[in-house]
């Protein structure tokens, strides 16, 4: 029975890619982010290379890859992975290792690919792709005053009315910090080296509940990305939490009188990894290595509001703006690691949350079931 599962397993991804059998083909998360990939730097580096480049839809993670590779069936080139999933795929060698500075081009002005990427990759087997930010925003029509800082967030007696955060502690927790005193600068070393004692843990923790208990502030929790902007114009909340993407799609696609704050943003990633084994695996790491030079990466930006990997994309954008495919919309402003930007920043730990995930997860619920 396994050996049979195991034989049509493989027919069917045998089938599924009989038309794209010369295609370089890649996964990744569908819906705007995948058009912006598609459109920005797909095609045109299919173009470019004479090779044509499918795009599919998966729901994250390594289980599917790792089927394909059991039934000796793989049939995509290259995934659109989080950061764990790089360094578990590294690991277990279902990813090609990179040599960044060989594999990768130098930036228009010479700068190896290594010094131009934002931050460090996880493992080998990543090169990265873009970074979103888990940033607050506000109604400007529903709050008196500025809000500047992650500060202002907490601060119910200058702006008083509930706040919208994400559900689970990811984020939320170094924000508190943030808010509470010790400065992001620039990657959040510190936040994470409190946030590695219990001092820090509960400091963070009694951030939050007390902001969820002010008679002047209270809590509303988000788990979809829609839900930040709607709760937003609604009124329900004067200030909430959410994805960059989503608050510039809400205030550029819909006019909605939406506010960002980048201060004490966290900064969040997407990675591509080539499939050792791969069906076209020499096109795929030709393809890839074109669609994250400096100025296929800038290309995304023109669909999305989430910033290239490269750093030399930015000026790219500038000398091009307006950058959005309305052909009126300056982009540069709108991307997290653009400079006005990243004054006070962390990065996501994706470390430190796989360590410690379960354990805080547990302690953040407990504190809501107390609110």
């Amino acid at each position: 029975m396994k050996k049979l599962s195991k034989l049509l397993l493989a027919v069917t991804f045998v089938l599924s890619i009989t038309s794209s059998a010369f295609a370089v083909v890649v996964a990744s998360w569908g819906g705007a982010y995948t058009e912006s990939q598609k459109l920005g730097y797909g095609d045109p580096t299919s173009k470019k290379l004479g090779v044509p480049i499918e795009w599919v839809d998966y729901s994250g993670g390594l289980s599917e890859i790792k089927a394909q590779k059991e039934a000796g069936a793989i049939v995509w080139d290259i995934m659109d992975v989080f950061a764990m999933d790089t360094i578990t795929g590294c690991d277990e060698g279902i990813f090609v290792e990179f040599d960044f500075d060989k594999d990768f081009p130098a930036a228009p002005d010479g700068t190896p690919a290594s010094k131009d990427f934002f931050t460090s990759m996880p493992s080998k087997c990543a090169v990265g792709n873009i970074l979103y930010s888990w940033n607050y925003a506000y109604n400007s029509d529903n709050v008196k005053g500025t809000p500047k800082t992650i500060k202002d967030f907490f601060n119910t007696k200058k702006f008083p009315g509930k706040r919208a955060i994400y559900k689970s502690a990811l984020t939320n927790l170094e924000m508190a910090l943030a808010a509470d005193g010790i400065k992001p600068r620039k990657g959040g070393a510190k936040i994470y080296e409190a946030l590695n004692t219990e001092k820090g843990v509960q400091r963070a923790m009694d951030k939050i509940k007390k902001l969820c208990t002010d008679p002047k502030g209270g809590c509303v929790f988000w788990s979809a990305g829609a839900q930040p902007p709607e709760l937003l114009m609604s009124g329900e909340v004067v200030m909430a939490t959410g994805w960059n993407g989503r608050f510039f799609n809400a205030t550029v696609g819909e006019g909605a009188p939406i506010v960002q704050v980048w201060d004490g943003q966290g900064l969040d990633y997407e990675y591509f990894a080539l499939v050792k084994g791969g069906p076209n695996e020499a096109d795929a790491k030709k393809a890839l290595a074109m669609m994250t030079n400096t100025e296929m990466l800038a290309g995304s930006a023109k669909y999305i509001a989430y910033a290239p990997w490269r750093k030399s994309s930015i000026e790219i954008m500038k000398k091009g703006e307006p950058w959005y495919k309305d052909g009126k919309t300056n982009m540069v402003p709108h991307m997290p690691t653009a400079p006005a930007n990243t004054k006070n920043y962390f990065l996501v730990d994706p470390i430190f949350w796989a360590d410690n995930g379960t354990e805080l997860g547990e302690k953040w619920e407990a504190m809501k079931a107390g609110l």
